[in-house]
């Protein structure tokens, strides 16, 4: 079981965004992302965007740190990144 997130770079509505994946599953990842009060509906097709203050909960549950490119990186590896433009999953 891994999950990662990546920096909070991506400003948006006041605030700095990243990105919680997991690199084995979307089942273990909407687990995960319930465990640090993400709501199902806030899945974005690969990943849940998590905010400063979510990324933090997040690491301190146990999700690893890496940077945008590490997180793509193994998304793809694990055949779970989402490609443009398709629809998302209902998993």
């Amino acid at each position: 079981m891994t999950i990662l997130v990546d920096d909070a770079l991506w400003p948006w509505r006041g605030r700095r965004w990243a990105h919680l994946v997991s690199d084995e599953s979307y089942d273990e990842l909407h687990r995960f992302a319930a465990l640090i009060g993400k709501r199902r509906a806030a899945f974005q097709g690969d990943h849940y965007d998590v905010d400063e203050t979510e990324r933090e909960l997040a690491l301190r549950a146990g999700a690893v740190g890496v940077n945008s490119r590490e997180l793509v990186s193994r998304l793809r590896a694990a055949g779970l990144r989402k490609p443009r433009g398709v629809p998302s999953p209902r998993r």
